[in-house]
């Protein structure tokens, strides 16, 4: 009798317990062709920076656009300063999520030297994510002055 009650209460107590609601849990897969070069990219963030890298155990900046991208069997040229030529170019205030934007920071050269990849466009301020020598891959915005008095030019590719 009493293992009986005791099995009775406990069944009562694990029923109502339970919730009545079955919770599905999904992962959210980014949908679109940009949106997985995107996820990719975000992928590498805190990785640090190795000179002609292109996996966790480091990256470099044109190294991460390079793998984003041919994650999605799009190819691009390995150095930035080459895929700056491809695609068409745009203005600044025609930048989308998946462009790439391209920077002078070398003293020594006047030629193109770093690339990022724009991950979100927020109330018109422009974030992307690209690899530098000193913190390794970042996501940063072309609201701060460094970047933006070294921009060159911005992309689109897809």
């Amino acid at each position: 009798m009493r293992k009986a009650l005791f099995l009775l209460v406990f069944s009562i107590a694990l029923v109502a317990c339970s919730s009545s609601k079955k919770t599905t849990y999904r992962s959210k897969k980014p949908k679109t062709k940009v949106d997985r070069i995107v996820a990719n990219a975000v992928l590498y963030k805190g990785v640090k920076y190795r000179f002609g890298g292109t996996n966790r155990k480091g990256m470099d900046c044109s190294g991460l656009v390079y793998t984003a991208f041919g994650s999605e069997n799009i190819q691009l040229p390995r150095i930035s300063r080459n895929m700056a030529n491809k695609g068409r170019k745009i203005s600044l205030k025609k930048v989308n999520k998946g462009d790439l934007l391209f920077f002078k920071i070398s003293r020594r050269s006047n030629q193109i030297n770093h690339v990022g990849l724009v991950t979100s466009v927020k109330n018109g301020t422009i974030y992307f994510i690209h690899s530098t020598s000193s913190r390794g891959v970042i996501v940063s915005s072309m609201l701060e002055k460094y970047w933006k008095k070294n921009f060159v030019k911005a992309t689109t590719v897809l």
